[in-house]
């Protein structure tokens, strides 16, 4: 260990100075109307000249936008914006108890779209985005291109590509919630439906307790592995950033999470290719664009065999590539080893569309 780094980390823990830097990457809103939350152009950074269509990052419910820019150094938009690419994000916001009756066909038919629309008229008239979702977010993503693709009166959106990282398919392959799924069947979620139609949500800090459950055994071990870093500046920062995204979770809207409930984590449908949302049924067969599927290694919350079914229900598009990366759920996205696993492999998979 360097002591003198040690020393100086430990000097600035103590006095609490922060040791990540969490600026965000400037950026500014877009004029266009999304049904919820906020479409936002990031600043490219100066002499670097734009390259290839625009990459829209949605995120899913209950991490806070800036998963995607955790902090300097570790930021997917700033990596993304360092290549090149012209990013745009879909900020979702905070869920509050007006919102409790949105479903999943609010982003599947009316967000998503509307923000893929929005990012291409505000990049020049562009010819379609590349769609990058993480965790529900990639579910939103290819359901959002499949349901207008299957529309018979509907127009395609226009989308180049879609990325899905860290997004469950099979909920059957999950080691933490298979064993619950028995007991929801039997049960009907009768119960369960009953408190969160009460809360209108399931709040943030069910949320935030949900994610550190999936990750006890490293919150058990933290002050060791504190002590065993003291001298790793860029690890002490990580653990800092995550732990300032954990302390800023949202709530779930308490129709969406009655649905996800019931229609994945219960019945387990998606697994078989199709969802049924507003009445009609979405085929994953019916995305015709390239997909990149990423999984992590390390994933408790979306494991590789949950995340790694879609390819084999994807039969429409053109590509589907599959890549795993070490890391845990929030990890594979935005980790330390996703600079080199991860966004290299998203690079790769955007070079020359």
């Amino acid at each position: 260990m360097d002591l003198a780094a040690a020393v100086a980390n430990l000097r600035d823990l103590l006095a609490g100075r922060a040791v990540a830097d969490l600026r965000r990457m400037p950026r500014e809103p877009v004029r266009t109307r999304l049904p919820t939350g906020t479409l936002y152009r990031y600043r490219p950074p100066d002499g670097v000249p734009a390259v290839g269509r625009p990459v829209l990052l949605v995120p899913p419910l209950g991490p806070p936008d800036f998963a995607y820019d955790l902090r300097r150094g570790c930021s997917v938009v700033e990596h993304l914006l360092r290549t090149g690419r012209p990013v745009y994000l879909v900020d979702l916001g905070p869920i509050s108890f007006a919102d409790r009756r949105l479903g999943m066909e609010h982003w599947v038919d009316e967000v998503v779209p509307a923000a893929v629309r929005g990012t291409c008229a505000d990049a020049g008239g562009s010819d379609g985005v590349h769609l990058v979702g993480w965790s529900l977010a990639g579910v939103f993503c290819l359901l959002a291109v499949a349901a207008a693709a299957s529309d018979p009166g509907g127009t395609a959106l226009p989308v180049r590509t879609v990325t899905a990282v860290a997004s469950p398919v099979d909920i059957a392959a999950v080691p933490l919630v298979a064993p619950l799924r028995p007991l929801a069947a039997v049960a009907g979620g009768q119960a369960l439906a009953t408190v969160y139609r009460a809360l209108g949500s399931l709040p943030a800090p069910l949320v935030r307790a949900a994610f550190q459950l999936t990750a006890v055994d490293r919150l058990v071990t933290r002050p060791l592995g504190l002590l065993s870093r003291l001298d790793d500046r860029d690890g002490l920062a990580q653990i800092e950033a995550v732990d300032h995204l954990m302390r800023h979770m949202h709530a779930y809207p308490g129709r969406l999470f009655g649905q996800v409930y019931h229609l994945m984590l219960r019945d387990n449908d998606l697994a078989g290719g199709t969802l049924t949302l507003a009445g009609r049924t979405i085929p994953l067969a019916a995305v015709a664009v390239p997909v990149l599927v990423v999984a992590g290694r390390n994933d408790v919350i979306a494991p590789l065999a949950a995340v790694q079914r879609v390819t084999a229900l994807l039969t429409g598009a053109p590509e589907v590539r599959f890549e795993t990366a070490p890391g845990g759920h929030l990890g594979v996205l935005t980790g330390r080893r996703a600079r080199h696993s991860t966004w290299a492999h998203l690079d790769g998979f955007l070079a020359g569309r």
